[in-house]
């Protein structure tokens, strides 16, 4: 799979993918993310890439003739004539949730779009597939969300995670459950045991506490996800 950010500030997310299982999935060759600097693709040679709203208002909004050029380029260069999921990371998307990192981690090519300021030129959504939210709160530019969408959709792709069975009990894999809390040594910490039917070795009794445990801990935490 290869994903392509457009963003004003490459370096931070070349950080993020640096370490961890994406960055030894990179390594590998499993997984192909490229980061590009928005300023490329501006429209003058002082590399601009916001302007005024019209109408009025606070704050700087992102032109669209980067994003244009820069989705362009970006195509230009792709090994394969399959067509990209572009997507617009923006607090004004559709929730992003782990069925779309499912869908999306099924795409060969996955170009992400990052927004700042007080947005992104309403135009760039004609470029776009998808425009996502990763919470109903407001951050100050799409990196963080690009982060993000790009770890959940990664850790789906056949041999980015070494054990891919951990990744089908993770939280929302199969349905609107959370993962089961999970115990590990020493069996007995300052007076806290881990429970005994972890430690007896019947699977199958195991299996019936750790469904069990996921609803309760979906009850308390997500009540949402049961009611829907």
């Amino acid at each position: 799979m290869r994903i392509d950010i457009l963003t004003i500030f490459p370096q931070m997310l070349e950080g993020f993918f640096s370490q961890g299982v994406i960055a030894q999935a990179r390594e590998r060759g499993v997984l192909e993310i490229k980061i590009h600097n928005l300023r490329d693709f501006a429209y003058d040679r002082h590399q601009q890439v916001d302007d005024r709203p019209y109408g009025g208002g606070p704050g700087m909004i992102l032109r669209p003739e980067p994003f244009f050029r820069g989705v362009e380029a970006i195509r230009a260069g792709l090994p394969t004539e399959a067509e990209p999921r572009v997507v617009l990371l923006a607090a004004s998307g559709r929730l992003f949730t782990q069925r779309l990192a499912q869908e999306l981690a099924q795409e060969g090519n996955l170009i992400l779009l990052c927004g700042r300021y007080q947005g992104v030129d309403e135009r760039v959504l004609q470029i776009t597939t998808d425009e996502l939210s990763i919470g109903d709160f407001v951050l100050s530019g799409g990196e963080a969300a690009a982060a993000v969408v790009t770890e959940a959709v990664a850790r789906l792709v056949p041999g980015v995670v070494g054990d891919y069975e951990s990744v089908r009990g993770d939280s929302f894999y199969n349905e609107d459950l959370l993962g089961p809390p999970q115990w590990t040594r020493p069996p007995l910490y300052r007076g806290l045991a881990v429970p005994g039917v972890l430690l007896s070795g019947n699977h199958q009794e195991i299996e019936e506490f750790r469904r069990q445990q996921r609803w309760e801990k979906t009850a308390k935490n997500r009540p949402d996800l049961l009611e829907r």
